[in-house]
């Protein structure tokens, strides 16, 4: 770990800590894909979506994390129509890839909760915000925005979908002022009940995002479980 001084850390490693533990097997339909992988090797794309309940798309997006970790690989299964070979996917060394995960998220956690606790409070939460901006900017790029302004209800359904389709557990919800997007999986796991800081990635996420959906207000407020609320919830 690179330390400037005693209060001082390389905000690269900070990000690439936060990064790393985001993609890991918090998400509850990645953890399900994996399994039915383990019990099911062979299992196309379509057959895991209707396992999962979700959109192939959705399913391929998590196969792609998972065969870029090196936890799921594939061979190109014969079909009896034309067209090319689907693929049948497999779980890796399962033995092997669990001891890797558990050393690997051991020492991510710990270098995190070192990191946290050298920048002190605000310098934390400020970075963890930052981090949600940047990052919720880039999983906009792909749709941009619109010419015309959104609303905020809008951009937050648009959002939840987003979120899911990158792996995410999100959903929107609304009232009658007022909309929401809520997270059932926290990325960061038992790491945010020790530093609730980590709870600004998710209030930076969503305003990075709206931000980049050109939605009228990006302004956000949180509540999040690790803080005492019920539920993780960004509302704008």
């Amino acid at each position: 770990m690179t330390v400037n001084n005693e209060n001082e850390l390389d905000p690269a490693l900070f990000t690439a800590t936060i990064t790393s533990l985001t993609h890991s097997f918090g998400d509850s339909t990645r953890r399900k894909v994996y399994l039915y992988l383990r019990e099911n090797p062979g299992a196309t794309a379509g057959e895991l979506a209707a396992h999962c309940d979700v959109h192939a798309n959705v399913v391929r997006h998590h196969l792609e994390r998972l065969t870029e970790g090196g936890y799921v690989t594939f061979d190109n299964v014969r079909k009896t129509t034309v067209g090319r070979p689907a693929k049948g996917y497999r779980i890796v060394d399962e033995t092997a890839i669990t001891e890797v995960f558990l050393r690997r998220d051991a020492l991510l956690v710990a270098l995190l909760e070192m990191a946290l606790e050298r920048l002190g409070p605000d310098a934390s939460e400020l970075m963890a915000h930052d981090v949600g901006v940047e990052y919720g900017r880039s999983l906009t790029e792909s749709v941009g925005a619109s010419d015309s302004v959104r609303s905020v209800k809008t951009a937050m359904t648009s959002i939840a979908g987003l979120l899911t389709a990158h792996g995410f557990d999100a959903r929107a919800e609304e009232d009658e002022f007022t909309s929401s997007v809520v997270s059932d999986n926290c990325p960061f796991g038992t790491a945010a009940q020790h530093h609730p800081v980590l709870c600004a990635v998710d209030r930076g996420l969503i305003a990075g995002m709206l931000e980049g959906l050109g939605a009228e207000r990006t302004t956000v407020t949180l509540t999040s479980k690790a803080l005492g609320d019920d539920a993780c919830r960004v509302t704008a």
